[in-house]
């Protein structure tokens, strides 16, 4: 999986160069932050519906849709840590920092 993300993350700092009227990802960056978002915002949106569709049953097309949506999801959200100069492998770390805690305790300590 860390394989996926890496080679993603390469395509997406590749993609920074790229000409914005070629480049989906270009275009994006072209955008800024306000516009990432506002895709990052609208995956989230859509996830949460594919999700919300398929609660309760057992569907596989309503399955293959949380799952795009999903992958949706991350690639926009890949797209906007790199454009904050931040990595999935930031993400990764942090989430592995957190095994072994509880989510409790870990989020009481947040908030101090």
């Amino acid at each position: 999986m860390d394989e996926v993300l890496n080679q993603l993350a390469d395509t997406l700092d590749k993609r920074r160069q790229a000409d914005p009227e070629t480049s989906y990802v270009a275009s994006l960056y072209q955008g800024g932050l306000d516009r990432i978002l506002k895709k990052v915002g609208e995956e989230a949106s859509e996830t949460i519906v594919a999700a919300k569709n398929l609660d309760g049953k057992t569907d596989e097309v309503l399955a293959n849709e949380v799952v795009k949506e999903t992958a949706d999801l991350w690639f926009h959200t890949m797209v906007m840590l790199a454009h904050l100069g931040l990595s999935h492998q930031q993400v990764l770390s942090e989430l592995e920092r957190r095994f072994d805690i509880s989510g409790i305790i870990e989020k009481a300590a947040r908030s101090k």
